[in-house]
């Protein structure tokens, strides 16, 4: 496949940004096109490659003629694009332009990044508009390689930093604290991208469950972030009557502007349902959150990444 086009949608986000590398490291000699509405927002990504290996293009996927120009000479393609707004018009009709497009011009693999908890029964808009994405993926190229990861974790992430800074407040309301997840280190997520477009003979027609090698509660999983940035909170948890009232009639709850659509979603656990094969199937071993999220998470100590440290005078 040298020299062969890679197409991936939404490049330039945190998963992007990884998957991108991987493309561009793997040997392959991919030419990776990075499709996006702002293509200045993934310039970044222009030193990963050598010369002439990335390309950049301006497309929406809600916007049929664009996502076909983005796909046009490609063979393989890689969407990644997902969003807590305008979730049907993203998730659902977005996945099915981009899979009927790529159908349409003879693009040999399609590999769509959906989220664990993808179903198009669930109560949840974004549960909801997952899954009727993965059905119109499926319908439109039924070869296409569907990987569901659960909550991911790395460097840049919304997930670890967003509840770090939060435990800098001297009491910090728990909201759902049993409720489990199943984070998978965001280069682990890359490294099977990679192999999904690397080997379709292996995975084309698969629908992957990608979870970390553990389930952790919310509440847990708050207590390690304390201990990993030396802050000591007060946790608070609140009564599901409280933090669903306050999520339905004011789209805020402790810790982040938090949807009542979000509210629903935490009322299952985001872990592997077991069913389907997951990183083992890459051969892959998963990379655990205390591995490697205490390097990034010292910033959030009192004296940044010194705190804590004890010197001795000479």
């Amino acid at each position: 496949m040298k020299d062969a086009i890679v197409t991936v949608f939404g490049g330039g986000g945190f998963v992007g940004r990884y998957a991108v590398q991987e493309l561009l490291d793997g040997g392959e000699g991919f030419r990776v096109r990075i499709a996006q509405r702002e293509p200045r927002d993934a310039w970044f990504l222009k030193p990963l490659g050598s010369l002439g290996q990335t390309q950049f293009l301006a497309a929406d996927i809600g916007n049929r003629a664009s996502v076909e120009r983005a796909v046009a000479g490609a063979s393989a393609v890689l969407n990644l694009v997902g969003s807590f707004d305008n979730m049907q018009a993203v998730q659902a009709d977005g996945a099915r332009i981009v899979a009927e497009a790529a159908a349409a011009a003879g693009v040999e693999t399609l590999v769509h990044v959906s989220a664990i908890g993808a179903d198009p029964d669930s109560p949840s808009a974004y549960g909801r508009s997952k899954g009727e994405g993965e059905r119109a993926v499926r319908a439109a190229f039924p070869k296409a390689t569907i990987l569901r990861p659960s909550i991911v974790f790395g460097r840049e992430d919304a997930f670890t930093n967003r509840f770090a800074r939060m435990l800098r407040l001297p009491v910090v309301p728990v909201v759902r604290g049993g409720t489990k997840f199943q984070p998978v280190f965001v280069a682990d997520l890359a490294k099977a991208i990679g192999q999904a477009i690397c080997d379709p003979k292996a995975h084309a027609g698969q629908t992957y469950e990608i979870g970390g090698p553990e389930a952790i509660s919310m509440r847990d999983l708050l207590a390690r972030l304390a201990e990993w940035t030396g802050q000591k909170p007060h946790f608070v948890e609140l009564p599901d009557a409280v933090a669903g009232a306050m999520a339905r009639m004011t789209g805020w709850a402790p810790g982040a502007p938090i949807s009542w659509d979000q509210w629903l979603m935490l009322q299952k656990d985001n872990v592997a349902s077991g069913a389907l094969p997951g990183l083992e199937a890459f051969g892959i071993t998963p990379t655990p959150l205390a591995a490697v999220a205490p390097g990034w998470l010292v910033q959030y100590r009192k004296q940044g990444r010194f705190g804590g440290v004890k010197t001795v005078e000479s």
